[in-house]
């Protein structure tokens, strides 16, 4: 009985999902700089101007990150932002992650991803949307970035970043034993 109320709840919850997924708004972009286009039906236009609005805000958090600009790198997430970091203790909310950039960004060291990918999706009535990337550092090689921007008074706000780093599924069991050990010795 157990079983099946859970398979239920679970399958239930499955569905739900997938509804807002097949009914979310999903514009995938890539880079490719916006033409102007008359032939935007009426639609299709606001959808096109959110996303290139979210779009610019992370491209100007990345600037602005690797300017170490921290006035107008932090103006651009929320109040109540959180920052997720590669390591899995680095769960910042947002004035603990203005504690830890501080003093780099003071000594003009920030960081540089440069995004070469990026899919951007929105709820339906397009007050959030979500995004994911794939980034490239100098030191981590491909990186992937993922979170949630919220609309604050009419301004893209980010509300969480998550920075990753993909591992090939040919070397996940590898990396997790890695990790495993590196947890075991207590580091």
């Amino acid at each position: 009985m157990r079983l099946t109320i859970t398979l239920y709840f679970f399958l239930s919850c499955l569905n739900a999902v997938a509804a807002e997924a097949l009914t979310s708004t999903v514009q995938p972009h890539i880079f490719v700089k916006a033409q102007s286009n008359k032939s935007h039906n009426s639609k299709a236009q606001p959808l096109l101007e959110a996303e290139e609005k979210v779009n610019r805000v992370l491209d100007s958090l990345h600037q602005f990150a690797s300017d170490a600009n921290f006035d107008d790198y932090f103006s651009l997430y929320s109040d109540n932002a959180v920052f997720i970091g590669t390591d899995a203790n680095e769960i910042w909310t947002i004035n603990a992650f203005k504690a830890y950039a501080q003093p780099h960004f003071s000594k003009g060291r920030g960081w540089t991803y440069t995004p070469h990918s990026r899919h951007i999706y929105f709820s339906n009535n397009r007050d959030v949307a979500w995004f994911d990337e794939l980034l490239d550092n100098d030191s981590l090689g491909v990186t992937r970035g993922t979170g949630v921007l919220v609309l604050v008074n009419n301004e893209w706000k980010v509300s969480q970043y998550h920075l990753t780093i993909p591992i090939p599924n040919a070397l996940a069991d590898s990396v997790a034993e890695q990790i495993k050990s590196h947890r075991e010795k207590g580091q």
